[in-house]
């Protein structure tokens, strides 16, 4: 969410900024807002008068009581009851001014860094740099299910007949390779220095709104019914959450957490065949890596994060490669991203397998999430960054280490995960 003081004293840069994202129907936003904020500000402004006449007034009364002026001092009294009604009906409409304000703010999207690509959609996206030779082994690689089953790894059909589509039993080596991969992940991160937090999985509706906006959320988020309460669709909800209404001191900075947790996502539509499987589903684990730090610092620790993810990928010696999400490509909140993309033998191509987002102060700000400075206090800037998730990368992973033989080779960092193993048969 924007700053009103920004958006009042440049709406040109905000309505700018909406034409980049493609997404001009909310350029008129802008200038509602504005008239929205002026008039909660005249609304203040007036009750507080009010409100300062009402001890003036009570003084004047008291002075004419004394002088005996019972007529006068009446007549006064009729001027404060007159006041007292307008205020009651301010101190009603400002609050909902205010609140008409905020629901539009929280639709207009985010600035965008400079550096951004500028594009419509997905399509537009911007190869930035690939690492490790990619493979094409001279069999045929079949699909990731195939697989799995002849590994006697994933059952499919019961989980349709207990949960539906979108569901899978892992079973076996191919599970324990699924646990192997997220506990060395988790070792991963906290051998760079993260503190390691298994959070809640469910959040309240005041943390939904303030990690994502209303889009995401109503594609994503499962809602348990009865209750202000969702289902995550990853750590970073809670964990950005766990930071809400708080104010931290700058030499407690930047804060650096890795997160395990399972997801759970809607994941409207239809798909192709190679988002069948385990690679498009309704229930999954992850863990997560986010970061609370200043403002300054936040350019920093994006470079940072996603290097994270290439060299957790490539110290299993499967190639990737990163991609800068343009413009239009860009959820609301966030200033700037990077996909993480494995490749697949398979499809002869890379597919995502993670993302790396700086939201700036966008959360921050929703959220209350302040700084405390030598001088002042400010909002923090906050980035998230997928670690690992296994499904999508166990596609990757099977892919790149499978042997014509149908086994699996299990790389040196993930042995003491296996119990030793060397080969999956």
């Amino acid at each position: 969410m924007l700053d009103i003081k920004f958006l009042r004293e440049n709406p040109d840069i905000v309505k700018e900024n909406i034409k980049k994202k493609f997404q001009d129907s909310k350029i008129p936003m802008v200038d509602e807002a504005i008239e929205l904020d002026k008039e909660a500000r005249n609304l203040q402004q007036e009750a507080d008068d009010l409100r300062a006449k009402k001890n003036s007034i009570a003084k004047q009364i008291g002075a004419l009581m004394a002088q005996g002026k019972k007529e006068e001092a009446e007549e006064v009294k009729k001027e404060v009851a007159t006041n007292a009604a307008r205020l009651a009906e301010l101190e009603k409409k400002e609050p909902e001014v205010r609140e008409k304000l905020k629901k539009i703010m929280m639709v207009i999207p985010n600035i965008i860094d400079p550096t951004v690509p500028i594009g419509k959609d997905d399509s537009e996206n911007v190869e930035l740099e690939k690492f490790g030779e990619p493979v094409v082994p001279d069999f045929e690689v079949p699909y990731h299910t195939d697989i799995m089953k002849k590994l006697n790894g994933i059952d499919l059909d019961s989980a349709r007949k207990v949960a539906g589509n979108g569901f899978y039993y892992l079973m076996g080596d191919i599970a324990r390779l699924h646990s192997a991969i997220i506990s060395y992940a988790r070792d991963f991160m906290i051998d760079r220095g993260f503190t390691y937090c298994i959070p809640p999985f469910m959040i309240r509706s005041d943390v939904v709104t303030g990690v994502m906006s209303f889009a995401e959320m109503d594609a994503m988020m499962y809602k348990i019914e009865g209750e202000d309460l969702y289902l995550i669709g990853t750590s970073e909800h809670s964990m950005i959450g766990k930071f809400i209404d708080t104010i931290t001191p700058e030499e407690n900075l930047p804060q650096t957490l890795t997160s395990y947790s399972p997801c759970f996502r809607k994941e409207k539509g239809a798909h192709g065949i190679e988002e069948r499987g385990v690679y498009r589903i309704h229930q999954f684990e992850k863990q997560e890596m986010i970061v609370v730090c200043k403002p300054e610092e936040s350019p920093m620790w994006f470079d940072k994060l996603w290097k994270n993810t290439v060299d957790l990928f490539r110290s299993m010696d499967i190639p990737v490669r990163t991609i800068e999400c343009c413009s239009g490509d860009l959820a609301d909140l966030k200033v700037k991203s990077y996909d993480v993309e494995a490749w697949s033998p398979r499809q002869k191509k890379y597919f995502e397998v993670g993302s790396c987002s700086n939201l700036g102060d966008a959360q921050a700000r929703r959220l209350r999430i302040k700084i405390k400075g030598k001088d002042d206090r400010y909002f923090a800037h906050t980035l998230n960054n997928t670690v690992v998730a296994p499904p999508r990368m166990l596609i990757a992973f099977l892919e790149n280490n499978l042997n014509e033989d149908g086994s699996i080779n299990i790389p040196e960092v993930l042995r003491p995960y296996m119990g030793g193993k060397s080969v999956i048969k």
